[in-house]
């Protein structure tokens, strides 16, 4: 794969476009009286049924294709299953780590922000773990936006779409809390906003330390893990979330509409 510097640039504007999104949750938790509870569960269905279908249909493919041009058929395969899966296991084992007390993926209304409790140090520690849990969920999410970029620019407008919708309600996650506590708008978006940094953190040290050692066999690797990574973002938090916010019809809709425009724009970009 040819890398340039414009594809660099480009492929980590994307990521830091999806990793700010979060910034918007945390605006909305401020400038609005209550969450629009049945468009969330829609956007956030879309998003999963895009992540999921891109990642099914190109990604994997994509990881396939180029595993196999270097270790041939059967290993190639093999190679691309246990990378796809591999990926899975890193996020799997990274919420792990996540109190499920402090679960940046808790639904919460804007309507729940009042200021007769300000001042409560619980709730400030439940949205600074909020932060802390988000900041560490986008690292990887960071990676995914980047890498896809850097191999297919529609693909990674695609992905960073996603992404970004996904990031929206983890911005109301920290913010709500924080502002409940503090009464602090300010303090409430910032922490929301540096949450969201740590995806073009990702994207930044997967260029340095992965793009020196980069070639056909990494990239294959790199985009199966990339690939298990976003299908379980999208059934594990994704997917709980529009249920929590809307109804179970909306959010497949939501997720069957995602999953139709990525088809639709994979095959006018084909």
């Amino acid at each position: 794969m040819d890398i340039t510097t414009n594809n660099v640039l480009f492929a980590f504007g994307l990521t830091l476009f999806a990793g700010l999104s979060t910034g918007i949750g945390s605006a909305l938790a401020f400038y609005t009286k209550q969450t629009n509870k049945k468009f969330l569960s829609a956007a956030l269905g879309f998003s999963a049924g895009v992540m999921i279908y891109v990642s099914m249909i190109e990604i994997f493919v994509k990881a396939r294709d180029s595993l196999e041009a270097v270790y041939g058929s059967t290993k190639g395969y093999w190679f691309t299953t246990i990378a796809f899966f591999a990926g899975m296991a890193l996020i799997a084992i990274i919420d792990k780590f996540v109190p499920s007390a402090e679960n940046p993926h808790e639904a919460r209304d804007v309507k729940d922000m009042k200021l007769e409790n300000t001042n409560d140090p619980e709730l400030l520690r439940m949205g600074l773990f909020s932060a802390l849990a988000i900041a560490i969920h986008n690292f990887p999410e960071g990676l995914a936006t980047f890498t896809g970029a850097m191999q297919d620019p529609t693909l990674g407008i695609s992905i960073a779409v996603a992404i970004a919708i996904h990031n929206i309600p983890e911005g109301i996650a920290v913010s709500v809390p924080i502002y409940f506590a503090t009464g602090n708008r300010r303090k409430a978006f910032l922490y929301s906003f540096l949450s969201g940094l740590s995806e073009p953190v990702g994207a930044i040290l997967g260029y340095f330390l992965l793009m020196r050692f980069f070639s056909d066999a990494m990239f294959g690797v790199i985009f199966a893990s990339v690939a298990g990574i976003m299908v379980y973002i999208s059934l594990d938090e994704l997917l709980p979330t529009a249920e929590k916010y809307g109804e179970h019809h909306i959010a497949i809709y939501g997720l069957i509409s995602g999953m139709i425009v990525m088809a639709l724009s994979l095959l006018m970009f084909a």
